[in-house]
């Protein structure tokens, strides 16, 4: 099975924060399911330097027993023969920078959390160095269509750039779905009942539960919540509640929210609870009845919550929406609400500000949801059947709770990783003779990733090789050399000890050459290149051409 090199930086995995959005849950989720999956052998992470510590104490934070070692950005040669994994969409950076061990050194995979607010960046990919075993992991059907979509305009752009005869790649777009950690949402009826008193919820209450960011700009509008479920209170005579249990950017936000709950849905009890803290979360699903959101915003790509629902075992009242529609079956989980949204063609005003970057991008998918509608009688109706029928909700519930466990259970999805990795693997393996001529053709850098010295080679009077001449200058000393070396004015130590200790007595013979002194000290000849610049440029040493 190919071994996964997990790409990590902390904030990706950050689930403590006062900005808290899916993709740090998935991506934290995720990471469990890799550390329980490695059953005691080291797990990988990959990335900046700095992330090391970081990537090992998340891996001990949960499993103390766990292994953990990390490869830097830089050691790609570390990196051969695992597949680097990505909890982003950013293949491209990752793909350029494989091309100095060459593409066909390891497999590059990622996942897509959103589309909206990185249009560009997914559809330049089409041109970026990724190769047939790299693969971008889709968590929908909905997002596989929308990017092969996205592609088949870039890949028309790039033909009529290059000319029609350019052959623009096809990229891997797998459907993996996300995942949940089901046993974390199993509550006993004493901590239901606990969560309801500490909440002021009387037994004869039923409870509505959306959770989320609370962002009807980004992410879900309320409106038709709050009128569905107010219409089933009025057909049901039944007490209430909705909790909305998130956490808001702006206290404007907050403000509209609790307002609008109050004007829209009076028969309602609103509470509104802080997602971000553990105990509130806890308490908000262990007191559910049912669960509803209504996503209209083209941000969301697949839902999380609804999977988190379905495994708490509450029946679910979702918009027919993205990937919702693949994760809840109408009329098993619960029910989906019929949606509308304007035809293409009337979006191009709002593709051009958007594009011209006049307006925000929270502010570019508001105008699009703004004119997405949720069916707000059929919302009542689907809200008011489950209200009145508790024998419905707990038969949608188990069926959720089974749904959940068998389909979206991270230790599956995890697993449903390592396959595609242990493929795409094999097909790095297997590349055909065609493949590999196009991989030994292969530049050994990225444009962006040339060598200054070669790129602005033109800039000197002269250039430092193996030829040039080198001699200490009259007087120094290596006392001398190192209280200047030691000085703040040189960071990151451009003429280390290690490579200069060899290198004086033989500077302090006579003059030579740069190569010369790099042989007689056992050096290679570039650190030495680079060493000697650097005494140049601390009046150590003197140069010549001759």
């Amino acid at each position: 099975m190919a071994e996964p090199a997990i790409y990590f930086e902390p904030d990706g995995y950050d689930l403590s924060g006062q900005v808290l959005v899916g993709r740090q849950v998935a991506s934290h989720g995720f990471l469990r399911a890799a550390v329980a999956a490695a059953d005691g052998a080291p797990l990988t992470g990959h990335g900046p330097a700095q992330s090391a510590a970081a990537f090992r104490a998340a891996v001990l934070a949960l499993d103390p027993a766990a292994q953990a070692e990390f490869i830097a950005l830089d050691q790609l040669e570390r990196l051969a023969g695992r597949v680097c994994h990505r909890p982003d969409p950013q293949l491209g950076p990752a793909a350029q920078l494989r091309l100095r061990v060459g593409a066909g050194a390891y497999a590059l995979t990622g996942v897509v959390h959103t589309t909206a607010t990185v249009l560009g960046q997914l559809a330049s990919l089409t041109a970026e160095p990724l190769a047939p075993w790299d693969a971008l992991i889709c968590p929908s059907r909905s997002v596989v269509e929308s990017l092969q979509a996205l592609h088949g305009r870039q890949a028309e752009y790039l033909r009529w750039r290059f000319g029609r005869e350019a052959q623009v790649p096809t990229l891997n777009l797998p459907l993996i779905p996300l995942g949940v950690h089901c046993r974390d949402f199993e509550f006993s009826a004493d901590a239901r009942a606990e969560a309801r008193a500490a909440l002021g919820i009387a037994d004869d209450e039923v409870v509505a539960l959306f959770v989320g960011r609370l962002s009807f700009v980004t992410k879900a509008h309320p409106l038709p919540m709050y009128l569905g479920l107010q219409a089933a209170a009025e057909r049901t005579g039944r007490k209430l509640a909705l909790i909305q249990c998130g956490w808001t950017a702006q206290p404007a936000s907050a403000k509209a929210l609790a307002e609008g709950a109050a004007q829209f849905c009076p028969a309602v009890k609103a509470l509104f609870l802080d997602g971000r803290e553990p105990q509130a979360a806890r308490r908000a699903w262990a007191c559910a009845d049912l669960f509803v959101s209504f996503s209209d915003n083209p941000q969301e790509t697949f839902g999380l919550t609804p999977i988190e629902a379905m495994a708490a075992g509450l029946p679910v009242v979702v918009s027919d929406w993205d990937g919702y529609r693949e994760s809840v079956r109408d009329g098993v989980e619960g029910f989906r609400v019929r949606t509308w949204a304007p035809q293409g063609g009337f979006g191009d005003a709002l593709a051009r500000v958007r594009e011209a970057g006049t307006l925000p991008m929270d502010l570019t998918c508001w105008a699009a949801a703004a004119s997405t509608a949720v069916d707000v009688p059929a919302a009542a109706r689907a809200l008011a059947t489950l209200v009145a029928d508790p024998d419905l909700r707990r038969r949608m519930g188990e069926a959720g709770r089974a749904r959940a466990r068998e389909a979206y259970d991270w230790a599956g999805i995890y697993a449903q990783h390592q396959a595609l990795w242990s493929e795409l693997d094999a097909r790095r393996r297997g590349a055909s003779a065609e493949e590999l001529a196009w991989l030994a053709a292969a530049p050994r850098a990225s444009a962006a990733g040339v060598d200054f010295f070669e790129l602005y080679g033109h800039y000197p009077t002269a250039t430092l090789s193996g030829a040039t001449r080198v001699v200490l200058a009259e007087g120094v000393t290596a006392q001398g050399y190192r209280a200047i070396a030691g000085h703040a004015l040189f960071p990151m130590d451009p003429a280390p000890e290690r490579i200069v200790r060899p290198l004086w007595p033989l500077l302090a013979a006579g003059p030579l050459t740069v190569a010369e002194a790099a042989e007689r000290a056992g050096l290679p000849l570039r650190p030495v290149v680079l060493a000697i610049g650097a005494l140049a440029k601390m009046g150590l040493v003197r140069l010549s051409a001759d």
